[in-house]
């Protein structure tokens, strides 16, 4: 009983990692549950940590199922954004730094990764695990895997959010965006953006979504405006929370159609990133964000 719950308490932990590596909810939890079976069809009884078990065991899953993934992520229509973790409202208990490690843009750049390069960098830089505990993980020499942690952190530290940002400035932004929006604003929204901002839809060739980013305060506005002309009337538009900070979430007849996260310097919005694709928004029902 006592391992029952220091696995549920490990959960929250593992998933997150998970999540990390892979970029689906879904795939995620699978591959903890994987982790969990192991434990118990296993259970060491020499194993000094059980949380350190189980991350070697869940890390070479995820590279597995990363390998999987590949090829289909490969072939996928238009730009691939990960799975969004989408809550109500922020959980009370969530910090800022979680929140950073969570962000969408963050994610996106993880992808760009190889498996191991990932995996190296996650265990290390965000779970704290030792390098030969990564090296028994990824199957490789301690000296092979410094190297692969530490090519893996200059491309993150290359590409990671310019500016630290507070979640009040950016909760402000995003419901000034929101608010332009609803109110069919073409002028406010490019005000709001950034001259040079990015926009990235993900519909995966389910709905429809732009193939290419789209760039500049001006067109972004237009196609905004352009698109919500399209939508049914029962389309709506609230500020929620994605991965961790404030978003958007947008529903046609109550129903979850379109969710944005924003990445933002506090006085403008730098990018905007929406997924479309039906596959990953799940049932109207909104998981908590972990």
């Amino acid at each position: 009983m006592e391992n029952a719950h220091e696995l549920e308490r490990l959960r929250p932990r593992l998933f997150g990692l998970a999540y990390r590596m892979i970029g689906s909810r879904q795939e995620a939890e699978d591959v903890v549950q994987e982790a969990f079976l192991r434990w118990h069809h296993k259970r060491p009884a020499d194993i000094r940590s059980m949380e350190g078990w189980l991350v070697t065991v869940l890390s070479r899953l995820c590279v597995d199922r990363l390998r999987v993934l590949q090829a289909e992520r490969d072939a996928y229509v238009g730009p691939w954004l990960p799975e969004p973790l989408i809550a109500l409202e922020p959980s009370p208990d969530h910090t800022i730094e979680l929140a950073s490690d969570l962000s969408m843009a963050l994610l996106v750049v993880l992808q760009r990764l190889s498996a191991e390069e990932r995996v190296g960098f996650l265990m290390h830089d965000v779970f704290d695990c030792e390098y030969p505990d990564i090296a028994a993980a990824l199957g490789k020499n301690e000296a092979a895997v410094r190297q692969l942690v530490h090519r893996a952190r200059t491309r993150i530290g290359s590409d990671k959010r310019r500016f630290d940002v507070p979640a009040v400035a950016h909760q402000r932004l995003v419901e000034q965006y929101v608010l332009a929006v609803q109110e069919r604003d073409a002028d406010r929204i490019a005000e709001l953006l950034s001259h040079d901002a990015v926009f990235v839809s993900d519909g995966g060739g389910k709905t429809w979504a732009a193939l290419r980013p789209v760039i500049g305060a001006q067109r972004i506005a237009r196609m905004e405006t352009g698109v919500l002309g399209k939508l049914p009337r029962t389309f709506s538009i609230d500020v929620g929370y994605v991965n961790g900070r404030a978003g958007a979430l947008g529903k046609i007849g109550g129903r979850i159609y379109a969710v944005t996260s924003f990445e933002t310097d506090g006085t403008h919005i730098l990018s905007i990133m929406r997924v479309l694709n039906p596959d990953k928004l799940g049932p109207a029902a909104l998981p908590e964000l972990l």
